[in-house]
């Protein structure tokens, strides 16, 4: 085949074309086949030829949120938050890597021995991470993040039990008058798919510039200016970090800036930021729990290679972040927002933050479903008086609300 040629042909025209060649071989090779058995071979040629071959059904099954090959022949997907292998097969690792050269050059990367890992992402918006020999020690190996087009609404965080009616409406409340939030959690826990969830709540006329290493946001706002990292090449020219976008942005009179995720030095200019006008930023970053999460900042903010004390830092931090929230990904592979935590201040060398909701579990069910109970902690929050300024006035019931969770 000519694969220049046939990638330009409609696929209605090029599926007939194959389709004639199959029944032709078929016939002069005399194998016993039913319609479905060539329908089938005729798909599989086209998803070689004009997708990603064995990983094009999988790629059609929207219950599927992540896709991981070890190597040609073990293929892994989770669904529902439970991982389990599946029947898919490449040829072998050439093959493999064949796939993943035309993943990383649909988005101007490239894959090699000189440069063997590689972050891209695919057409719908799905996250890629690929590494290959000599690296990977059993073959070319490859990560596939789903990202659906569908962004959560609030009804269905509700309905799926991640979080209760109160915490939403004090998050939605907080994110409206413009409460700088960090989103906490470990992999895979819903860090990014929660920060798409809030940025709703973000008013229709504010100016929002996004920061990313590979797009994975999905905001719904009209006015939103993108921005994505990109990496040095061959010649470790060229390359545009985090640091250098976030300086950019902030010459672009934004109302709110969002930082997919805060990973190294970047995380002292979004601090800069965030305490010189720019109120109302979101960022996640990797973390167990709240206090975990000022920790690794100060750990990024330190890889600056600034002389600034770690009080002052701590300082700077408390006084931009606001709220963090943490969120997690159960054993039953359900995710669920266990803890909203306030930031006070800093004391002694250490950041001072109280819970506002908690997720408690107390036990597994007969389904294997974890059970617990989200609850208010009683606390009356300090961040009341910034939202009654803001115009928006929250019961105190509200911080005394338990719901239970599968019982």
């Amino acid at each position: 085949m000519n694969l220049e040629r046939v990638s330009s042909l409609p696929k209605e025209r090029l599926r007939a074309e194959i389709g004639r060649v199959v029944e032709r071989l078929l016939e002069e090779e005399r194998v016993p086949m039913t319609a479905a058995e060539q329908n089938r071979i005729i798909e599989e040629v086209l998803d070689e030829v004009l997708g990603l071959g064995p990983l094009e059904p999988l790629l059609k099954e929207p219950s599927i949120s992540d896709i991981l090959v070890n190597r040609f022949d073990k293929v892994y997907i989770e669904r529902g938050g439970k991982l389990s292998e599946v029947p898919v097969r490449f040829r072998d690792n050439a093959h493999l890597l064949h796939i993943i050269e035309k993943i990383v050059s649909q988005v101007g990367r490239r894959i090699d021995e000189a440069q063997p890992i590689v972050d891209a992402r695919l057409l719908d918006g799905s996250r890629v991470n690929a590494i290959i020999p000599p690296l990977a020690l059993d073959g070319p190996s490859l990560s596939i993040r789903r990202f659906g087009r569908h962004v959560i609404t609030q009804e269905e965080m509700l309905q799926y039990q991640t979080i209760m009616p109160g915490m939403l409406k004090f998050l939605a409340a907080c994110v409206q008058a413009k409460s700088t939030v960090l989103i906490s959690g470990g992999t895979g826990s819903g860090k990014t798919t929660t920060l798409n969830a809030l940025s709703r709540f973000i008013p229709e006329e504010e100016r929002i510039v996004t920061i990313e290493d590979t797009a994975e946001l999905q905001l719904q706002q009209r006015h939103v200016v993108k921005f994505e990292t990109r990496p040095p090449n061959l010649n470790k020219e060229g390359g545009i970090n985090q640091r250098q976008l976030l300086r950019t942005a902030l010459r672009m009179r934004p109302d709110r800036i969002i930082v997919g995720e805060c990973r190294g030095a970047e995380a002292l200019d979004m601090l800069q930021a965030m305490n010189t006008g720019v109120e109302g930023s979101m960022s996640t970053v990797h973390a167990n729990t709240p206090k975990d999460a000022f920790s690794r900042l100060e750990t990024m903010v330190m890889m600056a290679d600034i002389e600034i004390p770690a009080r002052v830092i701590l300082q700077q931090l408390a006084s931009a972040i606001k709220l963090v929230v943490q969120v997690a990904r159960l054993q039953d592979g359900s995710r669920r927002i266990t803890s909203i935590a306030e930031v006070l201040g800093a004391q002694n060398d250490q950041v001072d933050i109280q819970e506002i909701f908690t997720f408690e579990r107390t036990g597994v069910n007969a389904q294997g479903k974890v059970q617990g109970r989200f609850k208010g902690t009683g606390i009356r929050p300090k961040i009341l008086e910034r939202l009654r300024v803001s115009g928006i006035n929250l019961p105190d019931s509200l911080f005394t609300e338990t719901l239970p969770v599968n019982q």
